[in-house]
C-alpha cells in the first residue's frame, strides 16, 4: 500500500515517538505505593479544584480522567471520576475500566510499592501516556482511541484531546514549543493566584514560584516575584523565637529566593534583610550539644546524638535539635543558602559552611546518593528518592570555595540521578519539592539532566490538567494532597521548565 505524503508523515512521527518512549522507559516499573487501608485513594481535597473528586486518584493528562490502580486487575485503569467539560465528559463513566489504547490491550501489569525495583511507570500508566502524547502531536489527528470495559461490554471510545499543546520535543524542556506554551500559562497562573501578602502558600510554594517568575525576565513576573521577596523579608529576622513548626524550612526558602532576587536586581535594601536571614541560619545550625533542647531526648531518643560529632553541621525542622534533629534535605538547602549569601557579599563563616558540607559528605554513599541523615542507610550502590541528593548536588556545585572537591561531589550527585531517574516524582516529604532540587542537581551534568527528563516524560504528560495547571499525583509518602496541591505542583513544574533558560544563579547563570 502506498501512503500519501500526509499519512506517511504521520506514520513517521508516530514511529519516532514510539521508539523514543520505549527507550526512555526501559527501567521504570511502578506508579504509586498504595495500601490495604485504602491510602492514598481514600484521601480527599476538601476545597480547591479537586474538591468534587471522591479521592486522590491518578490524573490522566488533559483527558479529564482520574483513575485508580487496583491489585485485582493490574492491567487496567479503574475510572473513578470524570471532570465536566473535559474531553472524556459524557463519553467515559465512573466505574468504567480502561483496558487498552489504540486498539491494543495494555500489555504490562503495574507494580506496587516503594524501592529500587518498583519506581517508575511501566504498565497501563506508561502505555496510556505514550498514546496520549502521540495523539496530540502536531502531525497527528488529536484523537485518543481507548478500549473501555463497561460492565460485561467492551467498547471503543474516541476522545478529542486536540493538538493545541502538541508533543514534547526530544530536547524538552529546552527548545520545545509545548514547554514554552505551558510555561507561559503557568507563570501567568502564578501571578493570578498570588496571595495579597505576596506569598504563594507554604515554604515550598514560596521557593519555586518566585524562582520561576524571576527566571522569566518579564516585568509582570518580576513584580510578582518582588512581592514574594518582600513577604520573605517581613517574615524573617535575626532572632526568631516563634514556636510554629518547621520554621527552618521558611528561612531556607527566604535565603535562596531573596539572594537570587538580589543577584538579579542588586537593590541595596535587600542586603540588611539578607544579613538577618544569615544570622538566623547561623544560630539555628546545629554545631554543639549545648544547643539541644532537653525535651528532644525524651520525645525522639533514637535521634539523640551519641556524641559531639553526630549530626554536627546540619539543620533540622526547627532549632534546638527538635524532633528528628538535623536531616540531609534541610542541610543541603542550608549549604546552598550559605553559598548564595556569600555571592551577595554576606560574610559567611567558612567553618560553619564546611560543617554543613561535611554533614552531606557523611550522608553520601559511594555512588553519590544522599541518605536521610548523616549516616548511611544502605549499601554502597543503594538508592531511593533523589530530593536530598539534588539539594546536596546544587549546594556543592555553587560552593564559593576554590577547591575541585565540591565540583567533583556535585557531578557525582548529578550522575547518580541520571543513572537512576525512576524515583523522580516519588521522593520523600514533599515529592514535588524533591523534583525541583533533583532537576537542579541533574542540570549540573547535561547527560544526567537529559536522562532524567526522558525517563519522566510520562509524568509531565499525565500531570497536566485539562483545565490548566499540573496535578499532584499520588506518591510514596502520600502526603500533601489538598486544596493547594495543584498550585504547588504548578510552581515546581514552572521552575523545572525554566531551568534551560539559565536565567538564575541556581540554574547556571554566569
Amino acid at each position: 500500500m502506498r501512503l500519501n505524503p500526509v499519512s506517511s508523515l504521520i506514520l513517521k512521527t508516530s514511529i519516532a515517538l514510539i521508539i523514543y518512549w520505549c527507550c526512555a522507559n526501559t527501567n521504570a516499573v511502578a506508579q504509586v505505593h498504595y495500601y490495604e487501608n485504602g491510602s492514598p485513594w481514600n484521601r480527599k481535597a476538601n476545597s480547591g479544584p479537586d474538591a468534587n473528586v471522591p479521592g486522590w486518584f491518578y490524573n490522566l493528562g488533559i483527558t479529564g480522567l482520574r483513575v485508580e490502580l487496583t491489585a485485582d486487575q493490574p492491567k487496567t485503569l479503574l475510572v473513578r471520576y470524570v471532570f465536566p467539560d473535559s474531553p472524556a465528559h459524557r463519553k467515559i463513566l465512573a466505574g468504567d475500566r480502561i483496558v487498552g489504547v489504540d486498539g491494543k490491550l495494555f500489555t504490562n501489569a503495574h507494580q506496587n510499592g516503594y524501592g529500587m525495583k518498583v519506581f517508575g511507570a511501566v504498565g497501563p500508566i506508561s502505555e496510556f501516556a505514550q498514546s496520549l502524547e502521540l495523539s496530540q502531536a502536531k502531525k497527528a489527528n488529536g484523537r485518543l482511541k481507548l478500549m473501555v470495559r463497561r460492565g460485561s461490554e467492551q467498547r471503543n471510545i474516541v476522545l478529542n484531546v486536540g493538538k493545541r499543546y502538541g508533543a514534547y520535543a526530544d530536547s524538552f524542556p529546552a527548545s520545545c514549543e509545548k514547554t514554552d506554551l505551558i510555561l507561559s500559562e503557568l507563570l501567568d497562573a502564578l501571578v493570578q493566584n498570588q496571595k495579597p501578602d505576596g506569598s504563594f502558600g507554604n515554604a515550598v510554594h514560596n521557593t519555586f514560584a518566585p524562582l520561576a517568575l524571576l527566571a522569566s525576565g518579564k516585568r509582570k513576573h518580576l513584580e510578582a516575584a518582588e512581592r514574594c521577596v518582600q513577604f520573605h523579608c517581613r517574615e524573617t529576622k535575626s532572632k526568631d523565637n516563634r514556636v510554629a513548626g518547621l520554621i527552618n524550612w521558611r528561612y531556607m526558602s527566604a535565603a535562596i529566593v531573596v539572594s537570587e532576587y538580589y543577584l538579579q536586581t542588586k537593590k541595596s535594601w535587600v542586603i540588611p534583610e539578607l544579613q538577618q536571614i544569615h544570622d538566623y541560619l547561623a544560630d539555628s545550625q546545629y554545631l554543639k550539644m549545648s544547643q539541644i533542647k532537653p525535651s528532644s531526648k525524651e520525645s525522639h531518643p533514637n535521634s539523640y546524638p551519641k556524641g559531639p560529632a553526630d549530626a554536627r553541621g546540619g539543620w533540622g525542622h526547627n532549632p534546638g535539635f527538635e524532633g528528628y534533629g538535623p536531616i540531609a534535605m534541610l542541610t543541603g538547602q542550608g549549604a546552598l543558602a550559605y553559598a548564595m549569601l556569600h555571592r551577595c557579599g554576606i560574610k559567611v563563616d567558612r567553618s560553619k559552611h564546611d560543617a554543613a558540607y561535611d554533614f552531606l559528605r557523611r550522608a553520601t554513599g559511594a555512588n553519590g546518593y544522599v541518605w536521610y541523615e548523616d549516616q548511611l542507610g544502605g549499601g554502597p550502590e543503594s538508592w531511593a528518592d533523589m530530593g536530598r541528593t539534588g539539594a546536596a548536588g546544587i549546594a556543592n556545585f555553587l560552593s564559593p570555595y576554590d577547591d575541585s572537591v565540591y565540583l567533583q561531589r556535585a557531578k557525582k550527585h548529578a550522575q547518580v540521578i541520571g543513572t537512576h531517574p525512576e524515583s523522580f516524582p516519588d521522593t520523600h516529604g514533599s515529592p514535588v519539592m524533591g523534583m525541583g532540587y533533583t532537576a537542579l542537581a541533574a542540570n549540573v551534568d547535561p547527560a544526567s539532566f537529559r536522562q532524567l527528563m526522558d525517563s519522566n516524560r510520562w509524568w509531565f504528560t499525565l500531570a497536566q490538567c485539562h483545565n490548566g495547571g499540573f496535578y499532584y499525583q499520588p506518591n510514596r509518602d502520600n502526603a500533601g494532597y489538598g486544596a493547594d496541591a495543584r498550585m504547588l505542583t504548578s510552581s515546581v513544574v514552572a521552575f523545572i521548565f525554566s531551568i534551560p533558560k539559565h536565567n538564575l544563579i541556581v540554574t547556571g547563570k554566569k
